[in-house]
């Protein structure tokens, strides 16, 4: 099963889109069929109310990418498990499973590749993104965005009594934070992905905040993971390389730099953890 995007590679894309689509003006849209427009009865509907447009600032709410169109629209784009979103010339080969294909009168185009079909395309009214996306609405602590104090953090840990992988990969609670970071985040504080939110002391508590900010923003530097089980490149086509600085993940066996005794593994909830015996 392919593992779904996190925040760092979403706002790896998201930072590059910004930079090489904003300020162009959509020549054509092209779908390849209709799996990533349910909103939609057919193609042309979709294409219709993004062709002849100007994009403008792409933003990241939550693993959202929203665009500014001109004339008061957003257009939004959720991509799924196995997805890129790729930078190309007009004529670069098509790489399978493209099923969205945005063409600019300059500037070549932006595909979205998605062979499961698990990414999502639409254009909504700006003031009617929640009331689409109601998901957005109960969104917790971004990492990458405003700094929360650990105070604040530490009221949403303390105040729940959860395990604490589910607890950083609740989107309620934290943005952004699945299998990997989550692993990742709780090696970096010496917590066990399964220890009681309520039973932290508050110096584990800013451990914990301190490791979830460092995780993510070093992997947002290093243009996020690319592993066999969720490949990723960014939209120019290369790889995101923190994978070579994760310290636990897919690593069991290996020895934990912590204190040289081999990585664990554990299934929990029907997927690998993975963690160091110094974690408690």
């Amino acid at each position: 099963m392919t593992l779904e995007l996190e925040l760092p590679e979403v706002e790896t894309i998201r930072y590059a889109l910004d930079r090489e689509v904003a300020g162009r003006k959509v020549k054509t849209v092209e779908a390849a069929s209709m799996a990533v427009l349910g909103r939609y009865r057919n193609r042309k509907q979709f294409a219709s109310a993004v062709e002849g447009r100007k994009l403008g600032a792409v933003r990241r709410i939550g693993l959202l990418l929203v665009t500014e169109l001109d004339g008061e629209d957003l257009l939004v784009v959720r991509p799924g498990a196995g997805s890129t979103i790729r930078r190309h010339a007009a004529k670069d080969k098509v790489a399978p499973g493209t099923e969205l294909t945005v063409t600019f009168t300059v500037g070549g185009q932006f595909r979205l590749v998605d062979p499961e079909g698990a990414s999502e395309a639409c254009v909504v009214a700006g003031d009617e993104l929640m009331a689409e996306f109601p998901e957005l609405a109960s969104l917790g602590m971004d990492p990458a965005g405003e700094m929360i104090p650990w105070t604040t953090f530490g009221g949403q840990v303390l105040g729940r009594s959860m395990p604490l992988k589910d607890l950083l990969c609740d989107d309620s609670i934290v943005v952004g934070v699945g299998d990997v970071y989550s692993d990742e985040i709780l090696f970096h504080a010496g917590l066990r992905h399964d220890r009681l939110s309520d039973d932290l002391s508050h110096q584990e508590v800013r451990r914990l905040h301190q490791a979830l900010i460092q995780v993510v923003n070093d992997a947002i530097k290093y243009r996020g993971t690319d592993l066999e089980e969720r490949p990723f490149v960014d939209v120019f086509g290369e790889p995101g390389i923190y994978g070579e600085h994760l310290a636990v993940y897919g690593r069991a066996g290996a020895l934990s730099e912590r204190n040289r005794t081999p990585i664990q593994r554990t299934k929990y909830k029907g997927r690998w953890t993975y963690y160091c015996d110094t974690q408690v």
